[in-house]
């Protein structure tokens, strides 16, 4: 299987199956000398971490991440980056392959299963292999390497939208995020949240959910303007995510019904001499580039294709069958989403602010110039 490495300069590989002994990564062209601990890791590990709370799969994975290589502690006692490849290792330790067994030659509507199958001849019905979610922890892992390359970069996510129920913006609150189960900033919709993902759960069925992420401290200058463009890179890298069915940057969508005037994020000479946007319709990033504004995107994940309920499908031997999936699988992957966006987010702005560097320097050009 071929693609398994993510990005250029700042670059990942992953490794591993969902029902395998492991999953992991191997972390290339970090520079050298960045203080980097489990714990620095670890930390996001755990927000994505299954079983914490009766609206996720309940199989029960620490996610206890090892550094194997790419670390040293010197004389005082402080472990930095060497520069050479970081290898991060997470045991699987609760496979339940047995839960499968019943639908080992059925395709799960909606599931990666088929195409899979199609593609390789194999098909891994437990847990999907590869296409699993569980991947994905490996991608949080390499995305806190990551937030430690930009000098100064935030980036912070949370869950605006459950099925078809939004928050309201006018309550976003960031210190709420960590205070419920659903990475929600709208303490009020968290709430609600709640009752509607019991009744989606007990139905046997699953909902969707959309994600914001926005990314702080972002210099301005990186990206190009035809064929590596910071939106387009970031799109690709959140649309890669499992379950994602769409993205948009900044306002998105939401432009085609603007006018020119409403969608102009008009500028002004701030007091230290360099611009300041009066709006942030363009989501931090203009011809490709970034303008120093935070980088807001949003990210759309599709309900959950394991269900309890009935569905039609086709089995390997290409006869017609009904599938009902039986196990621990989570009622709105969503949620799990929002650390594993803000990774994603993370590892694009590390390769190219590295890119950016490369090209320009440590500085960047600024157009003002003193009148003469």
């Amino acid at each position: 299987m071929s693609f398994n490495t993510f990005g250029h300069l700042f670059r990942f590989t992953s490794f591993g199956e969902s029902h395998g002994a492991a999953i992991g990564c191997v972390v290339d062209g970090c520079p050298p000398r960045i203080p980097l601990t489990v714990e620095d890791i670890q930390q996001h590990l755990d927000k994505r971490r299954p079983g914490q709370s009766r609206f996720t799969t309940q199989r029960q994975e620490p996610d206890a991440v090892k550094i194997m290589s790419g670390v040293f502690t010197g004389d005082d006692g402080k472990q930095v980056t060497t520069g050479t490849p970081i290898m991060l290792l997470i045991e699987n330790v609760d496979q339940r392959s047995k839960d499968y067994s019943g639908i080992k030659d059925k395709y799960r509507p909606g599931h990666a299963g088929y195409t899979y199958d199609v593609k390789y001849g194999i098909h891994d019905y437990r847990g999907g292999g590869r296409a699993s979610a569980r991947e994905t922890a490996a991608r949080v892992a390499a995305g806190a390497i990551a937030r430690k390359v930009v000098p100064g970069l935030t980036v912070r996510a949370a869950l605006i939208q459950m099925g078809p129920h939004k928050i309201d913006r006018a309550r976003w609150d960031w210190n709420e995020v960590g205070n419920n189960p659903f990475f929600c900033p709208d303490a009020k919709q968290a709430k609600f949240f709640e009752e509607y993902l019991d009744g989606v759960r007990k139905a046997g069925s699953s909902c969707g959910a959309v994600i914001e992420v926005v990314a702080e401290g972002v210099p301005a200058g990186l990206g190009a303007p035809v064929y590596a463009k910071l939106d387009g890179d970031l799109a690709g890298a959140l649309m890669g995510i499992n379950a994602v069915k769409g993205v948009e940057i900044g306002d998105g969508f939401a432009t085609a019904g603007m006018s020119g005037e409403d969608n102009a994020d008009e500028m002004r000479m701030g007091n230290a001499g360099k611009p300041v946007f009066l709006s942030n319709h363009a989501g931090g990033i203009l011809g490709g580039i970034s303008s120093g504004q935070a980088v807001v995107a949003r990210f759309a994940v599709k309900p959950t294709s394991s269900i309890l309920n009935p569905r039609k499908t086709v089995d390997r031997y290409g006869k017609d069958a009904e599938v009902s999936t039986k196990g621990r699988h989570d009622p709105c992957v969503g949620i799990r989403a929002v650390p594993i966006g803000e990774a994603m987010v993370a590892c694009v702005l590390a390769d190219h602010y590295l890119m950016h560097r490369g090209q320009m320097g440590e500085g960047t050009a600024w157009p003002f110039r003193p009148p003469a």
